[in-house]
């Protein structure tokens, strides 16, 4: 597929973006009519600004755009959509309280007379469902009743509706089952043959392999390669992603096993977790595994009291000494604390700083009689934004302008300043580039 301005949807010239320091720096970039092309890049490269510059919701410091060989500025999110140029962003644009059906119309409700019809918007909900594979969701069931996995799958399916001439996906896979990644992969062709292009962000070179004509790699905020994706495999990909070569396997050094530290017997919750029991032994990495809904998520809650068992018992240290944990204060009293496959909503302040986000878990360390040492804070900041690598300009930058994989390692910093005896990683490397993945491994295992 060659590149020229025949076939161009979109370009990008020369954009940059400044906040406290720059983010990205002079992007030139062609997107060709049909195709897909790959975006990949460590956390912080500037994969996520130059989409939301693309999609409305960011305006460039420098540069132009071009869509349709027409200047194209969008002064916001729905603009860009009323082109076709559509978002799937890794943080959901979803309303919870409202149903699947309400959540993909909600633009366009179906009515007559001033009333919306709920005849029409259950029938277009379905077909509009089915596209995904999600013919088995009622639409009437409330989003946030939805599983992450079901409610991504809810967003992509919102933003295929009516024209679409540009689809930025980020992430878009990142906790579908194998299952919904096919169903998936099949819309992709089917936009791809009706003429739609695609930005498919994501750190799964395996995917990117499969789906994507060509790539293009940031690193440090700039454009390294672009390039057919033909021409490069995995480890040439990610030395380009990370600057420096990684080894083929994470050292995990000496296990030393110890005795029991934690143990939980018969626990269950309604339908969702049914008689669970094992036993987790000091400086052991110990592995849950299921498809999305099978309840990994529901008994990590448990444990840290995020919801409350309806029978069973949760018991630490050697000999088990039996605990009640009805809430996560009781947890994180008893040395237990949960890094939550949904960081935006659960495990972070968004509005607030790095400092305040790591400091949010060790308040006993950094104050006194209820005052916060800020000299304190910005010191036991300093520490986790060294040994996680988190990018950052300082430790006052709010967590809302970090990269997805860089807010991911702001909550786990903040439960390892904690030095807790039991950590539960829910969906610890999420949205997280291959490099950071070996920094949090290697972390486990020490």
């Amino acid at each position: 597929m060659s590149v020229s301005a025949a076939n161009a949807v979109l370009s990008v010239s020369g954009i940059g973006k400044t906040y406290a320091q720059p983010v990205l720096t002079g992007i030139d970039l062609t997107l060709l009519r049909g195709e897909v092309l790959a975006l990949t890049g460590e956390n912080g490269a500037g994969k996520s600004t130059l989409s939301k510059i693309i999609g409305g919701l960011v305006s460039p410091t420098t540069g132009h755009m071009q869509f349709n060989g027409q200047d194209y500025r969008p002064g916001s999110r729905a603009q860009a959509e009323d082109l076709g140029i559509r978002m799937v962003m890794q943080e959901l644009n979803l309303l919870p309280t409202l149903s699947v059906a309400e959540n993909l119309f909600l633009d366009n409700l179906p009515s007559s007379g001033g009333w919306i019809s709920r005849r029409q918007l259950r029938k277009a909900a379905i077909e509009a469902m089915a596209q995904v594979g999600l013919d088995a969701i009622d639409p009437d069931t409330l989003v946030g009743e939805l599983g992450i996995g079901h409610q991504q799958m809810v967003e992509i399916a919102r933003n295929l509706i009516g024209d679409c001439h540009v689809l930025i996906l980020d992430e878009p896979t990142a906790m579908l089952t194998s299952r919904e990644v096919e169903m998936l992969f099949e819309q992709i062709a089917r936009l791809q043959a009706r003429g739609v292009s695609i930005i498919y962000i994501s750190h799964r070179l395996e995917e990117l392999a499969r789906v994507a004509q060509r790539i293009a790699v940031l690193r440090d905020g700039c454009l390294v390669c672009v390039e057919p994706m033909a021409n490069y495999n995995s480890e040439q990909l990610v030395n380009l992603m990370v600057g420096r070569e990684l080894g083929e396997h994470i050292d995990l050094g000496e296990r030393r096993i110890g005795a029991p530290a934690l143990t939980v017997s018969n626990l269950s919750r309604s339908d969702k977790v049914r008689d669970v029991s094992f036993e987790v032994r000091s400086g052991e990495i110990f592995g849950i595994s299921g498809l999305i809904g099978a309840g990994r998520t529901e008994l990590l809650r448990l444990i840290f009291g995020a919801d409350v068992a309806d029978s069973g018992t949760i018991a630490l240290g050697t000999p088990a000494r039996p605990v009640s944990i009805r809430s996560p204060v009781d947890a994180v009293a008893n040395g237990i604390a949960l890094i939550t496959e949904d960081r935006k909503g659960e495990g972070l302040l968004l509005t607030q700083s790095i400092s305040a986000n790591i400091a949010l878990g060790n308040m006993p360390a950094i104050s006194s009689s209820g005052l916060v040492n800020g000299q304190d804070e910005e010191h036991l900041a300093r520490r986790q934004i060294d040994a996680m690598r988190i990018r950052s300009s300082s430790p006052a930058q709010l967590v809302s302008e970090l990269s997805g994989g860089n807010q991911q390692k702001v909550v786990i910093g903040r439960w390892l300043e904690r030095d807790c005896s039991v950590l539960l990683f829910d969906e610890p490397t999420r949205g997280i580039d291959v490099g950071a993945k070996f920094d949090i491994y290697g972390l486990l295992g020490s």
